[in-house]
């Protein structure tokens, strides 16, 4: 029984490993020749990044400050232009010189600051609250509003008013704009 048992042991790890003591060995002979011929053509394509033209970044967080940055950038294949640049706020201006005067105790000096608006100036007149002129106020002003028309601001007389410097410099800023984008698609 024992050696039963080491019999049907010695033939399961004979199977196992697939070895088996009484088998002949399997012997095979093959030849293969191949010849392999190819032609190729290959493409290449080389994708690169897009140039870029980066507007400079204008720093305006001071609340203080009564600018306005504006910056821009054009880029193209061959040429790429930024500018940037600050643009003074008139109104604003205004408004703080008024608050400083009144904040000082010059009232009328405020109001006369407030006054160089169109806007204001004709807001004070419908009011029947004429604005200063040469240091009068109310009746006196508004006469003298009267036979002074050249004085008043933005030409309320009729006459026309003319280009201020602000919207020149603009003008010219929009044509070298206009006259570089222009070029570009030359």
């Amino acid at each position: 029984m024992i050696t039963r048992s080491i019999m049907v042991m010695a033939t399961v790890m004979a199977i196992l490993t697939g070895t088996v003591a009484m088998a002949e060995p399997i012997v095979t002979e093959s030849t293969t020749n191949s010849t392999v011929n190819s032609n190729s053509t290959s493409e290449t394509t080389v994708n690169s990044p897009p140039p870029s033209a980066i507007s400079p970044s204008i720093n305006s967080s001071n609340s203080d400050l009564c600018t306005v940055g504006v910056a821009g950038a054009v880029q193209t294949q061959i040429l790429g232009i930024s500018a940037g640049t600050t643009v003074r706020d008139m109104n604003c201006e205004k408004l703080k010189n008024a608050k400083v005067l009144y904040d000082m105790g010059m009232k009328v000096a405020a109001v006369s600051v407030m006054c160089q608006d169109e806007r204001v100036f004709q807001a004070m007149m419908d009011a029947g609250t004429p604005c200063p002129y040469d240091g009068k106020i109310g009746v006196e002003a508004k006469t003298a509003w009267e036979n002074n028309p050249d004085r008043i601001p933005g030409g309320i007389d009729g006459n026309t008013k003319a280009m201020s410097d602000e919207t020149k410099s603009t003008l010219f800023g929009g044509g070298v704009i206009g006259g570089l984008l222009l070029l570009l698609l030359l």
